[in-house]
């Protein structure tokens, strides 16, 4: 297929997202005009200047105490929330540092309530005492960011706040606990049997579409033929969504159907490659995993999505016998270029130095086995993948994602991705993790104990001679 390519980052992110403010503003505007006025101190400023950081000060208050009723609350919380939504980043960082720093725990009250359980000198008391403690550790905030979450959109508007406040929580203690209490309500709210799979199609409403291209965050999707070519009949595509976010999905899987083990993603993506037939498909390759939601980072649906996804496949499709992803290696090219300059007698055998300078001088487009090229990235990927962590967990992330889930590390594909960006993080190769859903639980279970990482007898055999992978 062929067609000319989107415009898309940023014309097409950005219209998207305009579109979701505007639902926003607009839903909580009908909520506003429809109860009491708010009473937000004039014109803020888009920058949230100190001058009216107590008026803002106030509009939080009266959201939290709450006068008036129900419905009243709904129009305060509406109106401080489309005041948010008005600031500047400067702004929006000065309204989180007030509500971290101004609406945080009550240490007073705390302190009373520790002495008075100190001081219960019966059961009765000490229970009551405890309560004082548990009301005392509840800071004022999450009476406010629960009144948002009430609202229409309002699940949508924290996701995009917490998103906000992570650009900023390192700047001050206070703006990582309130981060904190953000993530926890939003990992309630995210859990995952309150979570639907569906699967996209080329049928699906446009503005979905849309959001697959601009959300797309390991292979960019470069047209809308070449969006099409992923929705073929020999792929799927499969996305999580939750109910109070019907239109936006959380995190999507793309998938091909093929036989055998995929190694090259530059064929799973070429758009002039005849379309499978997927009833003789024996494998399902997950290539393309992406969160979408900034602000649901540390909120784990991942491994979910997959499990999901390999599930619905399975039951459409009884001739499928293995489930695996063709997965970058982001951190590799980083670690491999830091063990040359560091000249890591250990790792590099004789002659890999000049292994190393023939791989720097390839070009990606044309990459060959120059010199034992392949079996020097083999080699090199083998100690990689041996490296642990402070935790003791391997340096690779997304070998952490897999592992944790309970996949198997299953195969090394060189050259596998050719792109420019493939290039750059790990000099084209890719990994196989194979999903044996019979072995899943298993795999996971030892791998959360005590750090048990399952590799294939191939992969076993190439890290050997590193520190141990246990099978």
């Amino acid at each position: 297929m062929s067609g000319d390519p989107l415009k898309l980052p940023p014309p097409a992110r950005e219209t998207f997202l305009n579109r979701t403010l505007y639902r926003v503003r607009r839903a909580w505007k009908d909520v506003r005009d429809g109860a009491v006025a708010i009473a937000a101190g004039g014109d803020i400023g888009a920058d949230l200047p100190a001058a009216k950081l107590e008026a803002v000060r106030r509009q939080i208050a009266d959201c939290i105490a709450g006068p008036g009723g129900e419905f009243a609350a709904r129009a305060r919380a509406a109106g401080l929330g489309r005041l948010y939504l008005s600031f500047d980043d400067t702004g929006r960082r000065r309204f989180l540092t007030l509500l971290a720093e101004r609406f945080a725990t009550d240490a007073d009250a705390l302190t009373a309530g520790v002495d008075a359980w100190r001081e219960a000198a019966t059961v009765e008391a000490r229970v009551k005492a405890e309560r004082r403690m548990k009301e005392a550790l509840t800071p004022p905030r999450l009476r406010l960011l629960r009144q948002f979450n009430a609202l229409p959109q309002g699940v949508k508007f924290l996701v995009d706040l917490r998103a906000d406040l992570l650009a900023v929580r390192d700047m001050s203690p206070q703006l990582a606990a309130l981060d904190d209490d953000l993530r926890e309500l939003l990992e309630s709210w995210f859990d995952l049997g309150f979570l639907d799979l569906r699967q996209i199609t080329w049928q699906s409403p446009a503005a979905l579409l849309e959001k697959l291209i601009a959300y797309e965050a390991v292979h960019e999707i470069k047209s809308w033929d070449d969006l099409r070519n992923r929705l073929e009949s020999d792929r799927r595509c499969f996305a999580l969504f939750h109910p109070r976010m019907p239109d936006e999905p959380l995190a999507f899987v793309e998938v091909a159907l093929v036989k055998g083990l995929a190694g090259d993603v530059q064929v799973l993506l070429d758009r002039d490659a005849p379309t499978g037939e997927p009833k003789t498909a024996d494998t399902a390759i997950f290539y393309s995993i992406s969160n979408t939601q900034k602000g649901l980072q540390g909120v784990s649906f991942g491994e979910h999505l997959i499990k999901k996804a390999a599930e619905a496949l399975g039951r459409d499709l009884p001739g499928l016998k293995q489930f695996a992803t063709l997965s970058p290696v982001p951190g590799f090219r980083r670690w491999l270029d830091r063990a040359a300059a560091d000249h890591e007698d250990v790792i590099f055998q004789p002659g890999d130095a000049q292994r190393y300078q023939s791989l720097k001088s390839l070009a990606q487009a044309d990459v060959a086995d120059t010199a034992g090229t392949r079996d020097f990235i083999h080699r090199m990927a083998g100690w990689y993948f041996a490296q642990r962590n402070r935790q003791h967990q391997p340096i690779d992330p997304v070998a952490r994602f897999h592992l944790r889930n309970g996949a198997r590390l299953e195969r090394l594909n060189w050259p596998a991705d050719r792109s420019a960006n493939g290039w750059a993080q790990s000099y084209g190769l890719m990994v196989n993790y194979l999903y044996d859903l019979n072995r899943v639980e298993t795999n996971h279970e030892g791998y959360m104990r005590d750090g048990t990482v399952v590799v294939s007898r191939p992969l076993r055999e190439l890290t050997q001679r590193t520190r141990a992978l246990e099978s």
